[in-house]
């Protein structure tokens, strides 16, 4: 039945599932431009050459600027840092005949939410995110999704709960 979903699937869908051992699997991923090495060899690049310019100028008699490289160097390092634990976020939706489980990451903890397939309801909520509830659970995806294809991702969804 997957195949049949996959292979009913215009070219142009952005959203299209990935079949996994015979389950549709959506998975998004949040946009970074580099990733958490990247991200740490140029912050140890920046600090290192920020402490040349820092020890050139305590020896030519200008002490204050050490401080504030030092003080610079830990904003930047917390706002790096805080970069980096969301750089690796994403929102994973797993659909099978008996389970449709959505995955969520966020600062390296995963939630998890599963529903019965049959029960589970779809729509785009209040907040523009897609919920998925049923049997009093709910989950939320579509942080990583641009917010005027919301819509056509909980079209695609709800049509493949019809074909598994």
């Amino acid at each position: 039945m997957a195949a049949h979903w996959v292979s009913t699937l215009d070219s142009s869908s952005f959203c299209a599932p990935s079949e996994q051992d015979g389950e549709l699997v959506w998975q998004f991923k949040r946009n970074c431009s580099i990733s958490p090495k990247q991200l740490l060899f140029f912050f140890v690049s920046l600090a290192l050459a920020s402490s040349f310019v820092a020890m050139l100028t305590w020896e030519a008699g200008a002490t204050l600027v050490t401080p504030f490289t030092v003080l610079e160097l830990l904003a930047l390092g917390a706002a790096l840092l805080a970069y980096a634990r969301h750089a690796a976020d994403r929102e994973r939706v797993v659909m099978s005949a008996q389970l449709l489980v959505v995955e969520w990451e966020s600062a390296g903890r995963i939630e998890r939410v599963e529903f019965n397939p049959r029960w589970a309801r779809i729509v785009v909520g209040e907040k523009g995110l897609i919920e998925i509830s049923g049997t009093g659970r709910q989950a939320f995806i579509g942080r990583y999704t641009r917010p005027e294809r919301r819509e056509k991702l909980a079209r695609d969804l709800r049509r493949a709960l019809l074909v598994v």
